[in-house]
């Protein structure tokens, strides 16, 4: 390995591909034991790599050369080999920074909560709170001790902002979230350093309580670029490491599609994944495949409830592992919150808004099999979808005109 990541477990890891964007060196993704990162670091088999939990204080002692700001905040994440002499950075910081900046330019005055302990995540976003201005910074840990606060404590503190360095939330075990946000008065920046999903359950906690929230895989990107410099010396300006970032998040996005039965969701999907050249699945038709009956017959057999229940269970399933697809729903799915809240952690939500006359009733939707029952069904779920929905379609034209405002938004 000349370039590329260590660490125990890298399944999750989007840092191969982000590599791959800004440089033409072979970046290798490695898992190895504490035994293996010694051996690594002692036989200095490599150019430049990357460092990730649970090695970046592990790796410190056997570097030369550790930069101010790494030295500083206790914690490695990039090395670079010169001649057989190992520099020692931390880019993290300013990937934190430039994921914080998006949101606000300062920290001036605010309270922040840090969840995670003293791990070097953690303490990278301590320093960047610090270098930000925080009025108090508060280090929250599951058991209290000198310097850190319990979890209960944390909810007591007038906070401004929280970030989490832990990983409650992370692939694959994406249900849960390590504090709720709704259960402060003045929290207005929720910042969480996972980014696969795209979106933790405690960043769609906070969006839903209308507070401003966002995921890593920014500041992933931000401190590619900043090691990518450290490897090669080449610059980047801030264009290309816009246009980096978002094909990245596109690429790994999903494109959901919600709407009534008839709004055309299937045809559009299909043409959406066609023309972006991305896998199409219809939940309605891996339920079909999965349980060999059709929707009507689950719906005659068994009723709507135990319907629900099986498609509850195919979203949750399809949403775990769909990356990069476009996915297009059955007309209730937005019934059940459970099923936007999974949908939503790594796809954009598209509600297509088809006028009810412009639906044709047909047999094999149970519950929109009539003029009368559409009209009903889109009375009770009108507000349903636009609230569910990350962008509104309207879709009073052909399904080639709508595949193209999808696209367009989601390219933008």
């Amino acid at each position: 390995m000349k370039y590329g990541l260590i660490g125990e477990k890298l399944g999750h890891s989007f840092s191969k591909e982000i590599h791959a964007l800004l440089a033409d060196y072979t970046y290798e993704l490695t898992e190895l034991t504490p035994e293996e990162t010694d051996d690594l670091m002692q036989r200095k088999d490599f150019s430049a790599i990357n460092v990730t939990i649970p090695y970046k204080e592990r790796v410190m002692p056997f570097l030369d050369r550790i930069s101010e700001n790494a030295e500083k905040i206790g914690s490695v994440n990039t090395i670079v080999n010169k001649n057989g002499t190992l520099y020692g950075y931390n880019t993290d910081i300013l990937g934190m920074k430039a994921l914080i900046c998006r949101h606000t330019e300062s920290f001036t005055g605010k309270n922040v909560l840090i969840l995670g302990g003293d791990g070097g995540t953690a303490r990278t976003a301590y320093a960047a709170a610090a270098e930000l201005g925080a009025k108090n910074i508060y280090r929250v840990s599951r058991t209290p001790r000198e310097g850190f606060i319990d979890y209960q404590t944390a909810l007591q503190t007038d906070a401004n902002v929280i970030i989490n360095t832990t990983p409650v939330g992370m692939f694959p075990k994406t249900d849960a979230m390590p504090i709720d946000p709704a259960a402060f008065k003045n929290i207005s920046l929720v910042i969480d350093a996972i980014y696969n999903p795209l979106r933790t359950p405690l960043v769609l906690a906070a969006q839903k309580a209308g507070i401003a929230a966002e995921g890593g895989l920014y500041m992933l990107a931000a401190q590619a670029v900043y090691a990518c410099r450290l490897f090669t010396g080449k610059e980047f300006n801030n264009e290309v490491f816009q246009k980096i970032y978002a094909k990245i998040r596109a690429e790994k996005e999903n494109i959901v599609l919600i709407g009534m039965p008839g709004c055309g969701k299937t045809t559009v999907g299909k043409m959406l994944a066609e023309r972006l050249h991305r896998p199409f699945i219809d939940v309605d038709a891996e339920i079909v495949a999965e349980g060999g009956r059709e929707i009507s017959e689950i719906f005659a057999a068994d009723g709507e409830e135990e319907f629900r229940r099986a498609e509850s269970r195919m979203i949750k399933k399809i949403a775990e592992y769909a990356r990069g697809a476009v996915i297009a729903t059955g007309g209730g799915a937005v019934l059940r919150g459970e099923n936007t809240e999974a949908l939503k952690k790594d796809g954009r939500i598209y509600f297509i808004d088809r006028a009810a006359e412009l639906l044709l009733p047909t047999a094999d939707r149970p519950l929109a099999n009539s003029v009368q029952s559409i009209k009903k069904r889109f009375e009770e779920r009108y507000g349903i979808y636009c609230e569910s929905a990350d962008v509104h379609i309207i879709s009073d034209n052909d399904a080639e005109h709508t595949a193209k405002q999808i696209e367009e938004d989601f390219l933008s």
